[in-house]
Formats: structure tokens, sequence, C-alpha cells
């Protein structure tokens, strides 16, 4: 459908593209994922006409519409539904009932329909853009992080309404999980290319680093040869006996293209740092409750005993009081009913919303790390900045000209220069790509103390809660067990979240919960196996003749895999190497089977 061949677009020195192509056929739901500032938006841009290619041709079919998700918010008209409902197309315009679908299933209610857009919160005016771009129906939808103001029960809605989109789909995420239910195809910008896989994210990440792990091996071995013809040459260039070999090992030098070496991506990378609390409890939570206004609480009669080492997430709807009951922790509010009680040796990491606006815009980032810290010295903080990706003169840039995703690593700066034992993170991951999310989830894993944390990330809930708190039905309860067992005994309000029958049926699938579990379950299926064969003579000589095979059909796949790493021959060494693990793997399981028949046969 749309085609885009030979793409090349710089800002001055900051090459993003360099001669890259990309195609997009009917029905694909395609990931665009890549680290910020690697052009992600901007490839955006040049697709709705909004900038230029300096270089490059873009295919795109007559009468094609293309629908973007704006991040701006403007609206004109004086009700909900009626700014809805500009989104439909003018042949459509009276088909209300269309627009209000969608409004229903992004978490309006009916009641919402005649307010007006300006009265909602940031979250919801966000999902009235995104109703407004899905009743127009185009071709092909454009969705830049739609899931960033999206609760986990709208989140829950919109992967089924997206997966039954009968157009095109490119979405910007920073939810791999989001992606991998939604897309059928995964894109990613790397090294000013553009690489695109059918499957999701993780194949398309190993893939890379096989070829790259190959390219290295590759040129490293290259140099070396180099070097030793360079030496080779210089040794014998004056002997004349020798003239023809120096010739030829010139023209082979002279026929040899030196490999640039890949120059390393910069990552998040760090540990929050532990102090110590040498009690079992951190945290009492008294039969709190809390509102803004009488007439609408947030939170009533919540009891929360916080043990050392508790790994809490709050979830829930937007605008429920996930982020006040954070703020409440905090001791930022106080409860209008009950108290908190804190230990008196915690320390709070606090990384909340409020936190990354109250940064100061005046100092630059090596300041601003420094500030929570007296007593580290100036070499502590680089090394801070570092780990946070402000190596070098990046630690010397002003606050005030950093983007969302770059406060935000400062923010997390920040906590890691002040030992903590209680993490309280308020939407950690909003801003940051796929990469430093998944180093951010690893450092809370690590973390020894106290998390409580607010997300609408199901793949990191199921990594790191071991107890809930959730807003839900107009209430807040405290859940003491993980996600998949929150979904199988309570759920979320069937009514807040259509077309979710497959989701519950997924939810009621026996949870396995480590690798002992794991291993138990195998050899339980082990034992059912043996106890209902017969072992015989011919079951052991058949799995001797499969052993045999595939031995010699491992050995072949090395040979070959070793002649494509002297080609340089990226697909090849792939499919090889899956081949190769896919070989050893059926012949493990041969020796397996083979040694509990034998065993059987000799009882």
């Amino acid at each position: 459908m749309i085609n885009i061949q030979s793409l090349s677009k710089s800002y001055g020195a900051q090459v993003l593209f360099e001669d890259t192509s990309l195609q997009l056929s009917a029905g694909e739901r395609v990931a665009l994922i890549g680290r910020n500032g690697f052009g992600k938006s901007t490839l955006f841009r040049i697709l709705l006409g909004q900038e230029q290619e300096d270089q490059g041709n873009i295919q795109i079919p007559k009468n094609y519409r293309i629908g973007h998700l704006e991040q701006h918010l403007h609206f004109t008209k004086p009700t909900l539904l009626e700014e809805a409902c500009l989104g439909l197309r003018e042949e459509e315009i009276h088909f209300e009932y269309k627009a209000e679908r969608i409004l229903f299933g992004l978490g309006f209610t009916k009641e919402d329909m005649s307010k007006s857009p300006h009265s909602f919160s940031g979250g919801f005016q966000i999902r009235l853009n995104l109703a407004k771009l899905l009743v127009s129906e185009p071709n092909l939808l454009l969705l830049d992080e739609p899931t960033n103001y999206l609760d986990i029960v709208s989140i829950r809605w919109i992967v089924p309404f997206l997966r039954s989109w009968d157009g095109e789909l490119i979405i910007i995420s920073h939810d791999r999980e989001f992606l991998n239910q939604v897309c059928t195809h995964t894109a990613l910008i790397h090294r000013q290319k553009i690489r695109k896989v059918k499957g999701g994210t993780q194949k398309l990440f190993e893939l890379i680093a096989t070829e790259e792990e190959t390219y290295e091996k590759t040129r490293i071995n290259e140099e070396k040869q180099r070097k030793h013809a360079e030496a080779f040459i210089n040794r014998f260039r004056a002997q004349a006996t020798k003239a023809a070999l120096v010739q030829s090992r010139i023209k082979e030098l002279e026929k040899m293209k030196e490999k640039e070496k890949l120059t390393d991506v910069a990552s998040l990378s760090f540990d929050f740092r532990l102090l110590p609390l040498n009690s079992k409890k951190a945290m009492d939570i008294n039969n709190i409750s809390f509102a803004f206004e009488k007439t609408n609480p947030l939170i009533s009669h919540l009891e929360l005993q916080i043990k050392t080492g508790d790994r809490i997430a709050v979830i829930g709807k937007n605008g429920k009081g996930k982020s006040t009951l954070l703020s409440l922790i905090a001791g930022e509010l106080k409860p209008n009913v009950g108290s908190i009680h804190p230990n008196a040796n915690l320390e709070i990491g606090y990384f909340g919303q409020t936190n990354i606006a109250r940064l100061d815009e005046t100092l630059t980032v090596e300041g601003e790390v420094a500030s929570s810290n007296a007593q580290l010295n100036r070499t502590q903080v680089r090394g801070i900045c570092g780990m946070m990706m402000f190596s070098g003169v990046l630690a010397e840039k002003k606050v005030s000209s950093l983007s969302g995703g770059e406060k935000s690593r400062v923010l997390l700066g920040k906590i890691v220069a002040k030992p903590s034992n209680f993490l309280l993170l308020d939407e950690p991951t909003n801003h940051l790509d796929m990469e430093s999310i998944e180093a951010l989830t690893e450092s809370i894993h690590r973390f020894k103390g106290t998390v409580v944390i607010v997300t609408h990330s199901e793949e990191m809930i199921r990594r790191l809660a071991t107890k809930l708190v959730v807003f839900d039905r107009d209430k807040v309860i405290v859940f003491d067990g993980t996600y998949d067992e929150f979904l199988e005994k309570i759920g979320w309000d069937e009514g807040e979240i259509p077309a979710q029958k497959e989701k519950k049926i997924e939810s009621e699938k026996p949870q396995i919960k480590n690798k002992k579990e794991l291993r138990k379950l195998r050899a339980q299926e082990a034992l059912k196996k043996k106890q209902a064969a017969e072992p015989s003579e011919s079951n052991i000589k058949s799995l001797e003749e499969n052993i045999t095979r595939l031995e010699k059909e491992l050995k072949q796949a090395h040979e070959k895999l070793i002649n494509a790493s002297r080609e340089g021959n990226s697909l090849t060494i792939s499919q090889l190497s899956k081949k190769t693990k896919e070989l050893e793997l059926a012949i493990e399981q041969q020796f397996n089977e083979l040694e509990k028949v034998s065993k059987n046969s000799e009882g």
C-alpha cells in the first residue's frame, strides 16, 4: 500500500535516515520502534506531508486516507459528542452512534456526552482526540504513543479494537506487550536504517543482535588478516624472489573492503542505591479517606500494611485516585480521615509527575542531580549522569532544553544519587523508550527495598508486583496476590471493557509462577507418559536412528554457518543460527527420551 524507497533525512550533523526503505502491505499492523530521537515521529511527519525528506521516493495510493493521533489539544464544539462527531466523514456526519460507541469504549459515560471537552482531565482529552481519529475510519492509522495517557481498562478495550481494524496501522509505543498483542509486524529504526520483520519485537531484537555479533566477529577476523597481509608485504617487499607473492597480497588488500567498527548505542544502566531498613514494617496506612471535594471521595477507608520488600502495584482507571494515594504516602497530602505511619528510618525515593515539573530549569543536568545529595563529589555525580545517558557535554545541558524522556531520566538520576529504602514510582515509564523501560524494570527488580508503583503496563505489573491496590467499581481494594491471580479471581468490571471474552479465557489458564513449579509440572507430565508407555526395543532403535540423523544435520548446519560467516551473509547466518539451536534442542530431547525408555526397559 505504501512504498518508501531510498529515504534519507538529516538535521544538520544528525543523520536520522540514510538510504533506507520500508514497505507497508495491505492489512499489516506495524510496530515502529527505536530509541528516542532516532526518527520515529519524523517518519510520521514525512508520511503526513508535514516534513520533506532530503532524498527518496514515497509512493502512496490515490485517495488513500491517513489518520494521525494528534498530540496537541484543540476543541471547538460545546459538547463531548459534538466534538467527537467532527471526525466523522462528510457522508456520515449524522451517524452519532458511531462516535458514541467509540467514546463508551474509551471510558466515557452517557452523562459525559453533553459535557464540555474542556471539563475533562488531560488524559480524557487525549482519549477524545483518539475517538475523533477512530470514527473517521481512515485507511492507515498513525498512532504516536497511544497508551501514554490511557489506563489499563482503556488499553484492554483498545487492543481488540485495533486488532479488528480492517486497514493498516503503524504504531509508535514503548509498551512492548501492547505492540505484541496488536501488531503483525515490527519495524526497528537502528543505525539510520529501518528493518522490518513479521512477528513481535523480541524476534527483531534477537535478529539484529545476532547480525551485529557476526558482523563484529567478521570485522575482527578481517582486521587480523589485513595486518598479517600488511606485515608480509612490508617484510618481503624488497626481495625479488617474493615479488609475485607480494603483488598477490597487495591485490587481496585492495579487494578487501575495510569494515567500520559498530559504534555503541547509549543505553540506560543503573541500580537504585539501597539504604538498609532494619525492620519488617515499612508503613501502616490506617483507615484513610481522602477527597478534594466532599461530594467526590477518591479514597474511602483504605487499610494497607506495607512490609519491607513488598512490591505493590497501584492500578485502575485514570482520575480515580492512584496518583493521589502516592502523594498521601509521600506526605505531600494529608488524609481527611485516618492516619499514615511510616517507619522512622524510611527514606523515600519519589518519582512523581509533579516532581518532573518541579525540576529547576535554570540548572544543568549535572547541577540538578548534584542537588539531590550534597555528599557526592563531582566524579560521582558525573558517573550517575553517565548512567542516565548524559555522558560528557550532555551533562551540561540545561534542564529547560530537555525533552520529556530526558527529564524523566534526570529525575531517576536524582533518586539514584540519594540512597533510599522505599521507591514510590508514579508512571515512571512515560516518555521512556523500550530499551530504557527494560533497564528500569530490571533495576526495580534488583532493588532490595520496598516498591510502590503506579503503571498501566500489564507486562511490568506481571514482572514486579506481588500485591495490588486496585481502583475499580468506584472503590479501592487491596489484593494480596499477583496480577494474573487478580484477573482470575476478581477481574476488571466487564461493563467497562467490551470484547474481553478472549482475554478472560486466557486468564483462566493455570499460571506457572516459577521455574521450580514448571519443572514439577513437566515431571508430572513425564511420569504420566512413562506410566502410559510400553517401552520396547523398536522404540530404542528408532530413537537412536533419530539421534544419528539429527547429529548429521547439525554437523552440516555448523559447516554452512562457518561459510556464511566468512561471506557475511546476515540473513543466512540468522536462519542457520536458529536451525542449529533447534537441532541441538531436538537432540537433547531425543537423548532424554532414550534414557527414560532404556530405564523402563531395564525395569
